[in-house]
Order: C-alpha cells, then sequence, then structure tokens
C-alpha cells in the first residue's frame, strides 16, 4: 500500500478507521489509460470518487477495465449519472446506491451525483461524487442539491469529491464549504492546484466531509511514492485530490 509522510494507510483503529479517497476528473478516459490507472493505484484509496467517467458506447466495460487496471471494483454511476461514478477496494462494502440526474438547463449538459452508503473497516460513510455545471447561476443551485443529497443519506459522516468547476473564493465553493470541512483547507498536504496538469494554478476539484470526520491530509498526491509527474501529465486533463479521513466508528 502506497505511504507518505504526513499521510496515514487505510487501517482500523478500536473507536474509528483511517479512510483513504481520491476524487479524480478523468476526462473520459481520452488521455493515457495506462497512466491513468497507475495514478489511482498508487494512491492506495479505499473509494475513488470519479468524474467524467465514460458514458457513451459500451461505458461500462471501460469502467470495469480501468477497475480491474486499477485493483477496484464498480460501485456507482457513470452513463447513469452523466459522469459523475464511485469505484471502491474489496474494504469497502456498498449498502446502498443511488443514481441521481439533477434538473437541467436547456442547452447545458446534464449534471448528475453518484451516491453511496458504505462500510469501510469499522466505519459506516456516506459518499458523494459531482461535476458541477460551468454556467454560474447553474452551479450555485447545484451546489445547494449537493448539501440536500448529502443531508438525504440520513448517515452521521460523509465524504464529498468532485470537479466544482469553481474555485475556493467562488460563491458556489463557498456555498459547499460553509457546510461542510474543505479538506485541503482544514488540513493540507501535497499540492493545492489540480487544474492543469501541465500549469497548475487553480483547485477547482476538492474533497469535502461531514462534521466529526478527522482529516489527517488531503492535497494533490504530488511525490507520493509511485505517482509520477510524467503519469499526472498523460493521465487527465485534472490533477487528482487525495485525502486520508478519520471516521468515527459506527454503532
Amino acid at each position: 500500500m502506497a505511504e507518505h509522510p504526513g499521510l496515514p494507510a487505510s487501517g482500523s483503529e478500536e473507536d474509528a478507521s483511517v479512510v483513504r479517497v481520491l476524487s479524480y476528473n478523468i476526462r473520459s478516459m481520452r488521455d493515457d489509460r495506462a497512466a491513468l490507472a497507475r495514478v489511482i493505484r498508487a494512491c492506495a484509496a479505499d473509494l475513488v470518487l470519479i468524474q467524467e467517467a465514460p458514458r457513451f458506447f459500451r461505458w461500462r466495460k471501460a469502467a470495469e477495465r480501468l477497475a480491474r487496471a486499477a485493483g477496484l471494483y464498480y460501485v456507482t454511476g457513470g452513463a447513469t449519472t452523466a459522469g459523475p461514478m464511485i469505484l471502491a477496494t474489496l474494504r469497502a462494502h456498498p449498502e446502498r446506491t443511488n443514481d441521481i440526474l439533477l434538473p437541467r438547463t436547456p442547452g447545458l449538459h446534464q449534471r448528475g451525483f453518484a451516491t453511496a452508503v458504505v462500510r469501510v473497516g469499522r466505519a459506516r460513510l456516506g459518499v458523494l461524487s459531482c461535476h458541477l455545471s460551468l454556467a454560474d447561476q447553474e452551479r450555485y443551485e447545484q451546489a445547494g442539491l449537493l448539501l440536500e443529497h448529502v443531508a438525504a443519506l440520513d448517515v452521521p459522516h460523509a465524504v464529498v469529491g468532485g470537479d466544482l468547476n469553481d474555485r475556493p473564493e467562488g460563491r458556489s465553493f463557498r456555498r459547499v464549504a460553509g457546510a461542510l470541512t474543505d479538506c485541503w483547507a482544514a488540513k493540507p498536504w501535497g499540492g493545492e492546484f489540480t487544474s492543469t496538469p501541465h500549469e497548475p494554478r487553480q483547485r477547482i476539484d476538492a474533497l469535502f466531509t461531514t462534521d466529526g470526520v478527522e482529516v489527517l491530509g488531503s492535497g494533490v498526491p504530488l511525490g507520493l511514492p509511485g505517482v509520477h509527474e510524467a503519469d499526472l501529465r498523460a493521465a487527465s486533463d485534472h490533477l487528482p485530490v487525495l485525502a486520508a479521513l478519520r471516521v468515527p466508528a459506527a454503532d
């Protein structure tokens, strides 16, 4: 398993579980698929929250190939959510999943959420993968819907990951961060900026948690053993965000 100073490996404690979560916009796997799989595998995440998953012809086969190459399995999402998807290791056991399509503004892309409730070690965790709109007003409304759907998971603890198409000072990003914990702001680790891989200068991809989840470190996994800069540049037009979280044990 990949380890790095300041970012604990996955594991279980008496009263909590350390869960590693990765959020990654993979641009419909239009880039170097082998490099993409190597990056995901090296991050050794229990949960991988994908954006821009394959969603057209034979999308399920493409998702399954990526999951196998990265040592994961498919949980939910993809074409059924217009892009967001959740993959996981065998350490994560889904209790339920729900694929959500959001209201669509004419002329703009369909958007959706991939959601699940999973048990990872001793923890029980809600999970939501999102990719918000490029249009400011629609994006702001989707940020509100995101918070509603996190609440609707009806679990004490949850993690959200995605491409917000907004910077931390933007009103949609601030709407989410006002209700959830921005993992980078709570415990920065690795790199900050996620776009673009060749000249990172903005943070539009992020991970968030609900109250009660301790962030042990979060950021772009630059320098993580097995994650090479050449692979990060070749895999997608975004950089991934990795976090280690301590989630209290479920009752």
